[in-house]
């Protein structure tokens, strides 16, 4: 069996996972973070560890049952852990991974820009709205 470099893998994974065909894996990723709640849920976390209670009282609207769903999705494709701490109540923090850490410049930057950008969205929707 031949070893192949670094490069070598890098080149096959960009073959192996082009969003633009069918049945590529990445196009489950991406319409998990294209989620809402998940681009609210990764910047929220970006300041450190943070209990349930806390991340539904920042994230306005989000239900203590999407939230707990979003959550177990980020731990399952490694972008979130969840800690368990023994205690009376037992308490339970989330963080980001170093790969959710990596994620979070592209979250916060299409957060950042819906939010100085919606007066001109808003805008364009009226426009559309208004021809015949």
């Amino acid at each position: 069996m031949a070893t192949t470099t670094a490069a070598q893998r890098r080149e096959q994974a960009r073959r192996d996972y082009d969003a633009f065909l069918a049945a590529c894996p990445t196009r489950e990723l991406l319409s998990r973070l294209t989620d809402k709640w998940v681009a609210l849920v990764i910047p929220a976390l970006a300041d450190g560890p943070q209990r349930h209670s806390e991340l539904g009282h920042r994230i306005a609207g989000v239900s203590q049952k999407m939230l707990t769903q979003t959550l177990r999705t980020l731990e399952r494709d490694g972008l979130v852990t969840r800690t368990v701490t023994a205690s009376v109540p037992v308490r339970v923090d989330y963080e980001l991974t170093p790969l959710g850490h990596e994620l979070f410049p592209v979250m916060i930057a299409i957060k950042n820009w819906a939010e100085t950008h919606m007066d001109r969205v808003f805008e364009a929707r009226v426009q559309f709205d208004a021809r015949p």
